[in-house]
């Protein structure tokens, strides 16, 4: 058990609240610094009361990532519901930075365009009832620009989604190991019997 803590401990500060023990705290998203935070509400599909397993929802319409609705059993152990817990922080975590990410690519890209058009003299309806769009050589300078500005928050993501992934196949390797050796101790206890 003490491995396990010094595995965590490795880990550097806490992966979920499940974890946010001992002195650590989850760090802010960076979107809501800015203000252009997309709204929270991930989906309304609800699976079935009598489902035994998990299940993924439609698109979300901010992130358009599938949300996963994770199934709670009855006998759910200790760390089992740490591993769970620890599954659906990183799928809230996961669902809210990319909810933030496309609404600010949506703002910029709007932004960019209107701003092209106004130099170019155009409007974004020109007379013939069409949208005036640019094209995609143009296009392409705001592509460049929004990753160049973009790229530290990106890097600080990934970085934060392999420490979650590799958290997470930790504790189900745990989980793995604690089912195995419950089903070997309850053999043990039928022969003894």
């Amino acid at each position: 058990m003490a491995a396990a803590r010094r595995a965590v401990r490795a880990l550097g500060p806490p992966l979920c609240r499940a974890f946010a023990g001992h002195g650590w705290r989850l760090a802010p998203d960076r979107g809501a610094e800015r203000g252009d935070v997309a709204p929270s509400r991930v989906s309304r599909f609800c699976p079935p009361r009598k489902s035994c397993h998990d299940w993924i929802g439609p698109p979300d319409k901010y992130s358009n990532l599938r949300p996963v609705h994770f199934y709670v059993p009855e006998n759910e152990s200790p760390l089992e519901q740490k591993l769970r817990e620890l599954r659906q922080e990183t799928q809230e975590w996961n669902q809210q930075f990319w909810a933030n990410q496309n609404l600010t690519f949506s703002k910029e890209k709007e932004e960019f365009i209107h701003s092209r058009l106004k130099a170019k003299g155009l409007g974004l309806c020109p007379g013939s009832g069409q949208k005036a769009t640019l094209n995609a050589e143009e296009m392409a300078d705001f592509y460049k620009e929004f990753l160049s500005k973009n790229f530290q928050k990106h890097m600080y993501y990934n970085r934060d989604w392999y420490k979650r992934n590799f958290a997470i196949t930790f504790f189900m390797g745990k989980v793995a190991l604690e089912r195995i050796w419950n089903r070997l101790r309850w053999k043990q206890e039928k022969r003894s019997s």
